[in-house]
């Protein structure tokens, strides 16, 4: 089934009672710094927290009757399967999703909440999607494939028709990319309305395979490394989207798992916008791969926002340090009333505070007579850490920064 502008425009009808319509949100913080008008495509705010739920749904509306009997089942690294997962449960049909051992534990749960028998196999996606093959073999179920079906293909690309809808002179959408299936999707639903407009797709540099199928000019897979990037892991794009996004897609780029990270941090303190690593990936893309492009028009799909909390910790700390807000110091203290004292004040005269304080004279390669100090302290900015670096090296303390 070849999909066209009309197949995406049904697949609206389909979902005009399902999916919300997404806000589309100026963000003049991520504009100001790329000099172009930068736009948000909240569908981390869609229901069960990504986009995924359109081509889950309209391809389950599409199923016969005999197939809504046998039931469904999906491999997902967890936003398809919470798609899959409510779909089938509005349908009164039985679903099985197959995720892989180390999806975040919030997806799991979700993914169960909506009705779905979980199973878990394999380290990745597509570790999980053979065991999802093997089961729909021996039930009969139907396999809701995550990107290469026409029917998802098309309820993603309804995504396309509001962003033309919301702003029909953007010039520029950036889309992260696993399989391939949301940007196939948006790409046709836009350059069908308005072929000038540029699709960029966006890959984590640890699981490239779209670039590098495309190098190859074939479908290839990549062995990967792991990445905070989950929902856009896949190591073998689908046969259709592969076609589609080189027919459509202007360019794909990736980016880095730092880039990433930072991306989720900006998404959080400057726009409010709680992002998976997926998701954030296009604000990346905005950010550090489109220097030569000014006062354009640009639309970043934040395409999901079901991350883990520990992660998003993880996270949160790492950027903190690396910008300069969060530091811990190590430095060895006699261990004698009032040195320890003496050093928090020294630290708490310069604005910084003190989140914890680890004191210990045990260990085996102190001398008597001295202690360990571990303070964790929150700052300002680089130039606030490099006064405390000032600070304690004028006072004569022997100290390096963790």
């Amino acid at each position: 089934m070849d999909i066209g502008l009309r197949d995406i425009q049904e697949a609206r009808n389909c979902l005009k009672n399902v999916a919300y319509k997404t806000g589309l949100v100026y963000n003049t913080t991520f504009s100001e710094m790329t000099g172009n008008y930068i736009y948000l495509k909240t569908e981390n705010l869609q229901k069960t927290g990504s986009f995924k739920v359109r081509g889950a749904f309209n391809k389950i509306a599409h199923l016969s009757d005999e197939e809504k009997r046998n039931g469904v089942i999906a491999s997902s690294a967890g936003n398809h399967a919470q798609g899959v997962a409510m779909a089938a449960t509005s349908y009164k049909i039985k679903s099985t999703i197959v995720m892989p051992k180390h999806a975040p534990l919030s997806k799991i749960s979700a993914t169960k909440s909506y009705g779905a028998e979980v199973v878990l196999h394999g380290e990745i996606y597509d570790e999980a999607y053979e065991k999802a093959k093997e089961i729909q073999r021996e039930t009969g179920a139907t396999f809701v494939h995550p990107f290469n079906d026409p029917y998802v293909i098309a309820g993603q690309g309804t995504i396309g028709l509001e962003i033309m809808e919301d702003l029909p002179d953007v010039d520029m959408i950036v889309v992260p990319i696993g399989g391939g299936g949301l940007i196939s999707g948006i790409a046709i639903a836009v350059k069908s309305i308005n072929p000038n407009v540029k699709i960029i797709g966006v890959q984590t540099e640890n699981v490239p395979s779209i670039v590098k199928s495309i190098s190859e000019n074939h479908v290839s897979t990549v062995d990967g490394k792991p990445t905070i990037a989950d929902g856009i892991a896949v190591k073998t794009p689908g046969e259709i989207t592969f076609n589609i996004i080189k027919e459509y897609v202007d360019d794909v780029v990736t980016v880095g798992e730092d880039e990433i990270a930072n991306s989720i941090l900006l998404l959080l303190e400057r726009a409010k916008v709680i992002s998976e690593g997926a998701g954030a990936a296009s604000l990346a893309a905005v950010l550090n791969r489109l220097d030569n492009i000014k006062n354009k028009k640009i639309v970043a799909l934040i395409s999901g926002g079901n991350i883990d909390v520990n992660m998003l910790s993880r996270i949160i700390d790492k950027g903190l340090v690396k910008s300069g807000r969060k530091i811990i110091v190590r430095t060895i203290i006699e261990d004698r009333p009032g040195t320890l004292g003496k050093l928090l004040n020294l630290v708490a005269g310069t604005g910084a505070n003190v989140l914890s304080v680890l004191h210990n004279r045990s260990t085996a390669d102190l001398p008597i007579g001295y202690a360990n100090v571990e303070l964790e302290l929150e700052t300002v900015n680089e130039e606030h850490v490099e006064k405390i670096k000032q600070l304690l090296s004028f006072e004569n303390y022997n100290y390096k920064l963790l």
